[in-house]
């Protein structure tokens, strides 16, 4: 198949994205003008947001932040939007709590601070609301009508509530076998929601194809044709934590890897950071992590390769499962600049993870969450992660949608006839208060 690079419909005109002066290739540095696209004529590289940013004042960048509101557009002048964006008809997600884990990181014998960035608070209770926010804005500006995806599906509700509340048509793509919570949660919002027989990367080809052919004209695939804007939208992770930190970069920090863009944008957003002067220029670490069943960055990073072997994935975290990661080799690059690492758990302990975070913190994570949380556990057992510096593990959606991984293994503690007697002979009577 020929790569496709734009969408059928790729509008040339000029537009107003604030401060994005256009893309550039992560591997070659070739420049174009902004627009629908995502891969570089010249290399077929990937391409992303280049800014201009000169002519801000660090105070007064870090006061009109502070202004801002209680979403990711506190950080418009950091992003590719307009400064109107804040009245614009949008879910308006982020500014999510950063979560102290006093109670986790006892269990896991941290002492230098534990932090959970819960994103399941946003408004489809992932981090998903973030990138699509940002692709739905590139999507006003080069006049899509249609709202769509390939979707683990997180993203799929993302899209489809986005879509439903800026007047959007949206057509979202998914695997045929997801969660049955995420499905739900991605058809209620009216929009089309069309089963792929296959796994993502299979849905993620179909798209691909469906850019190049006239029945894709007008449409805006936030992952695809719209991907350089869409990704923008996880650098407001990095923004949040260093400013809820007190403008201060972590010294660590666990990223889930589904296509590695996450953990890429947020190294962008802690290096742009850095070079606005809102934080001090010190080292941190970024580590990536994995579910076994689907883990062929961090068999990479074992194996100290450099090109990322795509597996068949396998694993309750279906979210992350990915065989093909785009970023792969990028996460690599990162991770070992840092000083960081790439690994993997298996899916037994995921499910430990989950319940680790939610009796420790009161945090519900999806299966996402409990590879985040398994990994960090597992660093800090293998001496990887430095239990006395500040750590900052990512949450990235709602354990509701993924209950079938917890439900076997939590039930009622115990079933009994609605009498004293029967709750002291369940011997639960001394655990009361």
């Amino acid at each position: 198949m020929a790569v496709q690079t734009v969408a059928s419909s790729p509008s040339t005109t000029p537009v107003d994205l604030g401060p994005a002066s256009g893309l550039s290739c992560r591997e070659c540095g070739h420049r174009v003008p902004l627009g629908p696209v995502f891969a570089c004529v010249e290399c077929f590289g990937p391409l992303e947001i280049a800014y201009d940013y000169s002519g801000y004042d660090t105070e007064e960048l870090r006061r009109r932040i502070e202004a801002g509101p209680a979403n990711i557009w506190r950080y418009a002048p950091l992003l590719p939007v307009p400064d109107d964006v804040a009245g614009k008809p949008n879910l308006n997600p982020g500014w999510t709590k950063l979560v102290k884990a006093d109670n986790l990181a006892r269990e896991l014998g941290v002492t230098g601070g534990l932090y959970v960035k819960d994103d399941s608070g946003n408004p489809t209770h992932s981090f998903k609301d973030r990138v699509v926010a940002q692709a739905l804005e590139a999507a006003r500006a080069f006049g899509f009508t249609t709202l769509s995806c390939s979707s683990t599906g997180n993203l799929a509700g993302a899209v489809g509530a986005a879509a439903a509340r800026a007047g959007f048509r949206s057509c979202v793509f998914i695997p045929h076998d997801l969660e049955a919570g995420k499905v739900v949660m991605a058809a209620v919002y009216g929009g089309d929601l069309v089963g792929i027989e296959g796994n993502y990367d299979d849905v993620n080809r179909f798209c691909s194809e469906l850019i190049g052919d006239p029945l894709g004209e007008g449409w805006g695939f936030v992952n695809v044709n719209l991907r350089p804007y869409y990704g923008e939208g996880s650098k407001t992770l990095a923004y949040e934590i260093c400013e809820q930190l007190g403008w201060r970069l972590p010294d660590q920090i666990v990223v889930p890897i589904a296509s590695g863009s996450q953990l890429t944008k947020i190294d962008k957003g802690l290096k742009e950071l850095i070079a606005l002067g809102l934080v001090e220029d010190r080292p941190y670490k970024i580590f990536g992590a994995q579910a076994e069943g689907c883990s062929p960055v961090s068999a990479a990073f074992k194996a100290g390769h450099d090109v990322v072997r795509p597996q068949k994935p396998d694993t309750i975290a279906k979210s992350l499962a990915i065989g093909n990661p785009a970023d792969g080799p990028y996460v690599l690059d990162i991770a070992r600049r840092t000083g960081g690492a790439v690994e993997d758990v298996d899916d037994v302990q995921i499910v430990d993870a989950i319940k680790l975070l939610a009796r420790t913190e009161g945090i519900f994570a999806e299966t996402a969450g409990g590879v985040t949380v398994g990994v960090t556990r597992k660093l800090i057992e293998n001496g990887v992660i430095d239990p006395s510096l500040t750590t900052v593990v990512l949450n990235t959606g709602d354990g509701l949608k993924t209950l079938d991984a917890v439900a076997p293994t939590s039930g009622p503690t115990a079933t009994i006839r609605p009498s004293l007697d029967a709750f002291r002979a369940a011997g639960l009577a001394g655990q009361a208060g």
